[in-house]
Parts: C-alpha cells; sequence; structure tokens
C-alpha cells in the first residue's frame, strides 16, 4: 500500500509540472498578459476552453466609473450618487473575512464569516476609507449581485456585462459584485465555480493563483462555520460557533504566515510550500482579469490615493462538462502525504451539517 501511495504522489505531482509546461503553455509562473480586449473566438479558444488566465488591458477605458470613482472628486461624487442608499458592509478584526481563524477557547480553527452592518453609503466609504482609526476593519464585499441590487443608482457608469466574454460564454452573467476595501482587505484562498471577469477600477489587486489539478496542495478540510458579532459600546469583536454546528470546506494554506509561525506552517503544508510557486499577477485599475473556473486563488490589495481599491467582477456560469469530472476524481484521490491540522480534533461532526464545496462562501 506504501508503494502505491508513493506512486500516486509521484504521478500527482508530475502533473502539477505538466500542466504548467503543457496546458498553460508556461512554467514561468507568469499569467499572459493582452493589450486589447480578444476576439469572443480567441477568448473562447485560448483561454477559455484551456482554463487558462489572462489579463487584458484597455478593456474598461470607456467606463465612466474610470474616472468618476477615482481622483480627487471621486469620494464626492460616490457619497452624492449614493447619498440615500444602504449597503451591506462587513466588519472583522484584521480584515479577513470568510477565512479561518482560531476559536477564543482551545486552539481549534474555524471558517470565520464577518459582521455584516447595513448602513448609509457614505458612512460605509469613510470606515472603508479611515480604517487605521477604528477597531476594525470595513470592507464592501456582499456578492451575491450587489451590484445590481444595492448600488443600482450607479450601474450605468459601468458595462452591464462584458460583451466579447458574454458572447464567447454564450450567456450573460449570473451576479455582478462590487467590492470596495483598503490596504488591510484580503481574500483567502479558495476557489469558485463561475468564469470570473474581474475589472479593477482604482487601485490595485494582487492575486496568487494555482490551477485546479494543485488541489491536494490546498489542504482542504471541513471547518466548523463561526461568526464574528461586534459590540459598538465595547468596540470588541466577539466570535462564536453556528448553532446548529454547520461545517464548509475551506483552503488551510495561508501564504503569508506571519514570521513566528512560517516554521509549523511549512511542516504542517508541505506540498503547498515545497511545490510549484504560484502564479502571480497584479491587476491594475484600468485591468481586466480572467480568472477560470475552479482556479484557486489568494488576494490582496493596494490602495489609491483615496485610500480604496474599488472592483467589479462579473460572475458567468461555468460549464460543468468533462473538466469538471476529472477535478472531482482528482479531489477524490487520498494522499497520505496531505497532513490535516489540528483544527477538528474534539469537535464532533456526527450530527452537524455539511455544506457541499459548490454552495461555500466565495468571493
Amino acid at each position: 500500500m506504501g508503494d502505491e501511495q508513493g506512486e500516486i504522489g509521484v504521478a500527482v505531482e508530475k502533473l502539477w509540472e505538466e500542466v504548467r509546461e503543457l496546458s498553460l503553455g508556461t512554467s514561468s509562473y507568469q499569467v499572459e498578459c493582452l493589450e486589447y480586449p480578444p476576439s469572443p473566438l480567441r477568448f473562447l479558444r485560448d483561454f477559455v476552453l484551456p482554463n487558462k488566465p489572462c489579463i487584458i488591458s484597455n478593456a474598461i477605458h470607456h467606463w465612466p466609473a474610470l474616472s468618476k470613482w477615482s481622483g480627487d472628486n471621486s469620494s464626492c461624487y460616490l457619497s452624492n450618487a449614493l447619498s440615500h442608499t444602504l449597503v451591506s458592509v462587513h466588519l472583522t478584526p484584521n480584515g479577513q473575512a470568510d477565512a479561518l481563524a482560531f476559536l477564543p477557547t482551545g486552539n481549534r480553527l474555524c471558517f470565520a464569516s464577518a459582521h455584516v452592518e447595513r448602513m448609509p453609503f457614505p458612512q460605509a466609504l469613510d470606515l472603508i476609507s479611515s480604517c487605521s482609526s477604528k477597531p476594525f476593519v470595513a470592507y464592501a464585499q456582499q456578492q451575491n449581485d450587489c451590484f445590481r441590487s444595492e448600488y443600482s443608482t450607479i450601474t450605468d457608469d459601468v458595462e452591464p456585462h462584458i460583451p466579447w466574454a458574454t458572447q464567447a460564454l454564450d450567456c450573460l452573467p449570473e451576479a455582478v459584485n462590487l467590492w470596495i476595501g483598503n490596504h488591510l482587505s484580503q481574500t483567502s484562498f479558495h476557489k469558485d465555480h463561475y468564469e470570473n471577469l474581474y475589472a479593477v477600477i482604482s487601485g490595485e489587486k494582487h492575486f496568487l493563483l494555482l490551477p485546479p489539478t494543485d488541489v491536494h496542495r490546498m489542504y482542504i478540510r471541513h471547518y466548523p462555520i463561526a461568526r464574528y458579532s461586534f459590540s459598538q459600546d465595547r468596540e470588541e469583536f466577539e466570535l462564536e460557533l453556528e448553532s446548529p454546528m454547520r461545517y464548509v470546506p475551506w483552503c488551510s494554506v495561508n501564504p503569508y504566515p506571519p514570521p513566528a509561525s512560517m516554521d509549523s506552517e511549512m511542516k504542517s503544508f508541505p506540498l503547498y510550500f515545497n511545490g510549484p510557486s504560484p502564479f502571480q499577477c497584479t491587476v491594475k485599475a484600468g485591468d481586466i482579469l480572467y480568472l477560470p473556473s475552479m482556479w484557486f486563488h489568494h488576494v490582496t490589495q493596494s490602495p489609491d490615493d483615496n485610500g480604496r481599491t474599488i472592483a467589479i467582477n462579473y460572475w458567468y456560469d461555468m460549464q460543468f462538462d468533462i473538466k469538471f469530472a476529472y477535478f472531482n476524481f482528482l479531489q477524490s484521490i487520498n494522499l497520505k502525504s496531505v497532513g490535516y491540522p489540528t483544527c477538528l480534533k474534539n469537535l464532533g461532526e456526527s450530527s452537524c451539517e455539511r455544506i457541499d464545496d459548490a454552495n461555500a462562501p466565495r468571493d
């Protein structure tokens, strides 16, 4: 059995290399950049079908949002346009919502969701932009088609869909989301069952990307779901498990662990830290990242001179075809070298609900 496990492990590691060299057409870990939007045929043939990311420049230069949502007058414009609009703002102690965190009691990890508050947009914008004076990090990241539902008064500032992507994918986007964050806002490693067109309006977004074939390197485990609650009076957060307890599959790897825990992280997750480097890319204002379905991604950001990063993303339905079947088969292979973190010890799962991967929270 040990020999079989070893052979499987070698084969999977070989797959990581071959995907980079053959399917992705590169072994340099750089995302291909296009100077102009591709034709629908090229986008489908060269990127969607091979499940390959790319950055497209000069794709949104005609959007009014590029000038209205950035620059010296952007705060005034956005606050006036959305002066009577209530929006959902996610509050966390550190800017990491929908991420793993330790529960207050015991050395146990959980999947921590943000405290969400509805507030007037001008107040939300101020909280996001002036984060240094607050006991929390505010991030407008509601998802669930929030741009069309919560920000409808400014939808004319961007296109309702990406025309060449819509034609290539033969459908309109299922959801359009707005993201407004600051330098502390980040998104932990995860994947989505969508073809994602991610347009940056102001600031920059920094992505770490891994193809679906690297699933074992993510050490996906089922974590109990918890939620932050914030007390305005005490200006403190509490983190409590849901009741009844539910579990969600999530990636265990933090690619940027603090120096004090770097050695233990590398020992716990050797397939990630000792394997091929992730693809890295920075999406600047005016650029679109095509993030293919099921690619694992981790996101940080650099704000503009106003202290914020603004982006719009379009979620198009993916095709549940043979690639999805291949991915599920690969994910079912159990590599013994993939060690379990110490998060689920002493937490009984027998009577708890599990959320399947397709319904897990996403960015």
